[in-house]
């Protein structure tokens, strides 16, 4: 069969699409390889009667409300490989499958990488994050430690500074600031520390402290990362779509793409606070798109 809509996610952003196609009576299937970036996380913020969710939890509700409608396909699978073709997309699995539909989502989101730095995994998640407003609160006043490596570091301390005033400032052997903000830095008592971080200890997930490559340490209970972004599906090549610099999809305030019958939505199409809500918002507009889209071809036609 030709489904209405084809979305490659099942992050925030592809269950919200999918619930409004669903709503709308449109046959879609949605395509999740069940590993979600925030899997890691002890619980998401942010989004109003959700607030301090599990992941797990949230993906559970999520599927429970979107395969309550009966036109909405789930398939556990990875996707490999998008075609186009005249009058639509077909997309290829993992698992040797394939299914066309008329309309396109990607709402794949994109992946962290992080430096290489003995113990992060063992804290992400649970002392170490990356995003001050989904965690921020919960680590106010403490003594805090950022890591990160480009000039975005700034900006991201800026924002710290808000929860706690305590904050100590690690480039990893990187060089990202000028020498007004350096001295920025300093007039509000923040430390700077270029030597390369080589490990993250501590217990049960609980950060305690920061040991550098020339064998100094320093005591901290917690921290943030900036992690480098990629896409988790680039299909550029294949489908010919204007890219971001991160490889995500460019996309319009609705999702639209550069090539026609494909939307983006969540974190593929989006560079900025990286929150469930911000996600499930683009992917209802995304969906209102391609409803838009086939409600005026549909009508036209002959």
């Amino acid at each position: 069969m030709m489904y209405d809509c084809a979305i490659v996610g099942g992050g925030p952003a592809g269950l919200n699409a999918a619930l409004v196609l669903g709503r709308a009576g449109r046959t879609v299937a949605l395509f999740d390889n069940n590993q979600p970036r925030n899997g890691v996380t002890h619980a998401s913020h942010g989004f109003i009667t959700r607030d301090g969710i599990q992941p797990a939890e949230f993906r559970r509700i999520a599927y429970e409300e979107v395969m309550r409608y009966p036109s909405v396909t789930q398939r556990e699978d990875e996707v490999t490989d998008i075609r186009k073709l005249e009058n639509g997309f077909e997309i290829k699995t993992l698992a040797g499958e394939s299914a066309q539909a008329r309309k396109l989502i990607v709402a794949a989101g994109l992946k962290e990488i992080f430096p290489d730095i003995e113990g992060l995994h063992d804290f992400y998640g649970k002392s170490l994050f990356n995003c001050p407003f989904c965690d921020g609160w919960e680590l106010r006043d403490q003594p805090l430690v950022i890591v990160s490596e480009d000039a975005r570091v700034f900006h991201l301390t800026k924002m710290l500074y808000n929860w706690s005033k305590d904050l100590i400032v690690c480039t990893n052997g990187h060089a990202p600031f000028t020498e007004e903000q350096k001295n920025l830095l300093e007039s509000k008592g923040i430390q700077l520390i270029e030597t390369p971080v080589e490990a993250f200890e501590g217990q049960d997930g609980l950060l305690e402290q920061v040991r550098f490559a020339d064998g100094t340490s320093i005591l901290r209970s917690g921290g943030f990362i900036g992690p480098k972004w990629v896409a988790k599906a680039a299909f550029a090549n294949r489908l010919g779509y204007e890219t971001t610099n991160h490889g995500g999809i460019v996309a319009d305030e609705m999702g639209r793409s550069s090539v026609p019958g494909l939307y983006a939505a969540g974190d593929a199409a989006y560079v900025g606070p990286s929150q469930v809500i911000y996600a499930a918002a683009s992917g209802s507009k995304a969906a209102m798109a391609v409803c838009a889209d086939l409600f005026e071809e549909d009508f036209s036609s002959q």
